[in-house]
This record gives C-alpha cells, sequence and structure tokens, in this order.
C-alpha cells in the first residue's frame, strides 16, 4: 500500500500543542496512529510535492553534517532525556529545532521508527554515514542499562573531544600549508609575468645563458604555454587522492607513512593514540562488552596500522589473554599505554585509567602542536625566501655577462 507524509497538529495529555509528521496510507490513519500515542488530532494534513518549496543543494557542501552537529544535539537530547521527556518527544522537538537541516531530517525519520516499535539504537544504526558504530553500540548499552541520559553525555564529551582534537591538527597544518600555497602562487606570478621582460634583454645579449637562467625560461615557457592544463592539475590530483585512499591497502600505506613522517609523524602517532585511549574507555564506562569494545575501537580509531594491532589484541582477548600483554608486542603502543593500562586491568579501573591516557595525550598533542608551529615559522620563512631568492639570482646571472662584455668592449676601445 502507498504511503504519504503528513504534518499534523496534536495536543497532548498536559495540554500542549505539538506539531510534527508522520508516514501513513491516508488522514484517517494518520489519525487513529496518533490517539494511539495518546495525542488529541488537531489537524492532519498532506504534505505537497512543489518544485517551488525544493531547496537547491550545492554538491558537496550542503547536506553535510559536521562533528559538531552531531556533538550539540547529543548534548541536548541528553538533557531532554534527563528531565523526564519521552524519547519521541524530545526527537520531535530536536527535529524542529535542530539547525542542520539534513540531520533535522534524519531526526525526525528516527522519530517515525522509534513511533512504530523500534528501538532508539536500532533506528540509529540505519544512518552509519551520521551516526558511527561507536555512538550507536553506546546507545544500545545506554538503553539497556537504563542510563540513556548520562550515556549521551558522555557521548557528547567523547564528540567534543575528537572535535578538539581536529582543531589542534588544523592548527599544526594551516601555517605550512598556507606558506606553501603562497609560495607557489609567487613562484607562478615570477614565471609568468616578470620572467618573460627579461626574455627580449637575454635574447639581444647573445651568447649561452647561464643553465639556472636556462631551467628559468624553460619553467616560464611551460606555464605560459600550458596554464590551462597546470590550473586544474591539484584538484585533480586531490581527488585521485582521495579515492585512492578509499583503497585498504593504500589507505594502510598512508597511515603507516603518516606516523614515520619527519616532523609530523610523532604528532600523528600522539593523536592516534588519543583517539584510541578514549574511545576504547568510553565503550567500556557506557558497559560495551570489551570484546565489542575492542572491535568498535578498531574500526573507529581512524589509523590502519593500530587498527591491525587492535584487532590482534581481541583475538587475544577472545582466546583468555589480558589486554596489555598482546598490547605490549606492538610497538606503535609506547610502554607507558602498555603498562598503564596493566595497572587498570589490575585494579578493575581500566576504563578510568584509559581516560587519563587519553586526557594525556591531548595535551601531548597541545605541546607538539605548539612546538611544531614556533619551530616551522622561521623554516617556512626561510623556505620562501630561499625560492623567491634563488628565481631573483637566477634572472640576474646574465646581467654579470653583460658588464663583462660591456668592460671588454670598453678596453677594446
Amino acid at each position: 500500500m502507498a504511503t504519504a507524509t503528513f504534518d499534523y497538529t496534536v495536543r497532548d495529555q498536559s495540554g500542549k500543542t505539538l506539531k510534527g509528521s508522520l508516514d501513513g496510507p491516508d488522514q484517517r490513519a494518520v489519525a487513529a496512529k496518533l490517539r494511539e500515542m495518546g495525542y488529541s488530532p488537531i489537524s492532519v494534513q498532506q504534505q505537497k510535492s512543489s518544485t517551488l518549496h525544493k531547496e537547491v543543494s550545492i554538491p558537496g557542501l550542503s547536506g553535510r553534517i559536521k562533528l559538531q552537529d552531531l556533538a550539540v544535539f547529543s548534548r541536548q537530547f541528553a538533557t531532554m532525556i534527563n528531565s523526564g521527556l519521552s524519547l519521541v518527544r524530545a526527537l520531535n522537538i530536536l527535529a524542529e529545532q535542530t539547525e542542520n537541516r539534513k540531520l533535522a531530517e534524519i531526526v525526525g525519520v528516527v522519530r517515525g521508527q522509534i513511533e512504530q516499535g523500534r528501538s532508539l539504537s536500532d533506528s540509529l544504526a540505519d544512518h552509519p554515514d551520521v551516526f558511527p558504530k561507536l555512538y550507536v553500540a553506546m546507545v544500545r548499552a545506554g538503553e539497556t542499562a537504563g542510563m540513556l541520559d548520562q550515556v549521551l553525555l558522555r557521548v557528547a564529551n567523547t564528540l567534543e573531544k575528537d572535535l578538539e582534537l581536529r582543531r589542534k591538527i588544523k592548527t599544526a597544518l594551516t601555517y605550512p600549508v598556507v606558506v606553501v600555497c603562497l609560495a607557489i602562487l609567487l613562484t607562478a606570478a615570477m614565471l609568468i609575468f616578470i620572467v618573460p621582460v627579461f626574455v627580449d634583454m637575454f635574447e639581444d645579449l647573445g651568447g649561452e645563458l647561464p643553465l639556472p637562467t636556462q631551467i628559468l625560461l624553460f619553467l616560464s615557457d611551460i606555464l605560459r604555454s600550458w596554464w590551462f592544463l597546470i590550473l586544474p592539475l591539484p584538484i585533480v590530483a586531490w581527488q585521485l587522492f582521495k579515492q585512492a585512499r578509499k583503497d585498504p591497502k593504500v589507505r594502510y600505506q598512508l597511515d603507516r607513512l603518516k606516523l614515520k613522517v619527519p616532523v609530523f609523524g610523532d604528532l600523528f602517532h600522539k593523536i592516534a593514540l588519543a583517539r584510541f585511549n578514549r574511545n576504547f574507555g568510553t565503550l567500556l564506562r557506557a558497559g560495551v562488552p570489551i570484546l565489542s569494545a575492542l572491535e568498535i575501537t578498531a574500526d573507529t580509531v581512524n589509523n590502519g596500522v593500530i587498527s591491525d594491532a587492535v584487532k590482534d589484541v581481541q583475538t587475544a582477548v577472545k582466546e583468555g589473554e589480558s589486554v596489555a600483554r598482546p598490547l605490549s608486542q606492538h610497538a606503535v603502543f609506547p610502554p607507558m599505554t602498555v603498562q598503564m593500562i596493566a595497572v587498570g586491568e589490575e585494579t578493575g579501573a581500566m576504563d578510568e585509567m584509559l581516560e587519563k591516557i587519553a586526557d594525556f595525550y591531548d595535551d601531548e598533542v597541545a605541546t607538539t602542536t605548539e612546538s611544531l608551529t614556533a619551530m616551522l615559522e622561521p623554516l617556512m620563512i626561510m623556505v620562501l625566501g630561499g625560492i623567491v631568492g634563488a628565481m631573483v639570482i637566477a634572472l640576474y646571472m646574465p646581467m654579470f655577462e653583460i658588464f663583462d662584455l660591456v668592460d671588454s668592449g670598453a678596453g677594446g676601445i
């Protein structure tokens, strides 16, 4: 039977007016469903589909749900549940007040599924692009233990910590990226506008130009002649890189390289360790079984090397091993991390110990980011100055030959 979406206005048992939408075969069936839910229908109208009401979406920009949106949603959801609101009523309010339209639509869908008798965790699991495995597993554990509001607050805290971690990464990478882009723009500007001014002078000069000057003129000719092919190259290269990262083998090799790259490798390693400890600890504290927690952590740690190590730990734990011993067999986990986890296992407070380790690495990331920024500033200025200086020297090298020719000509006279 075909169904349609109906906008409704109802009055709850306390007399408050609520609005929302519900799918059904016709108005009568939707009104009956609302009465079964304990509401008094005021109006039920079928939504009209019109191209005038369709939103214009820009591919890659609109409809994107950010981590910040999910964190705010989780904290508001937890507050409402803690205040005694029912799931349906809380989700109804969130669907109306959530600023991100895409997230609001999904919340509305989840609310409708709960009204039809599904659990919250199962409904969220239908949207893996929005609610990751860690989120769904914690909500399921919260539903089982009857502490959904507390778990949602922990989810919000975890998302906010992860968001702060990403901001630190952007802080560390922003300066060198800006300087590199500036260097490329300056180099391109000199090759396109400045070098050609010297070409006629060099041709009138005659003789053989120095090798650095020849290279500079060659690059200038290429850039001026083939700019329409060179200009889109960065975009094409980035798209190819994104496609290549979807291959698990390529992604794994890139993750290995990230941990070994000079200067930034240590930062990426600490970020991955912070994420591992926080996700694992948060899942355990929410009541997720340790094997499930390890499986979910392996999927959400966002680094193939650490993910494979966690999977090995999961296999060892299945066979009766502790967590710390198989961790010690992987060099990616520092001895301090392994020892603290071992102490947590012995004392029965591994979730608290993992949280402490995560906080430690968060502080380490902040310190490393500040150190990198302080070190990279003079280094990038030297690189930028070196590029511009080398080009200027290459342009002026033939000038010295002009002076020599003039001097030799004057001497002959």
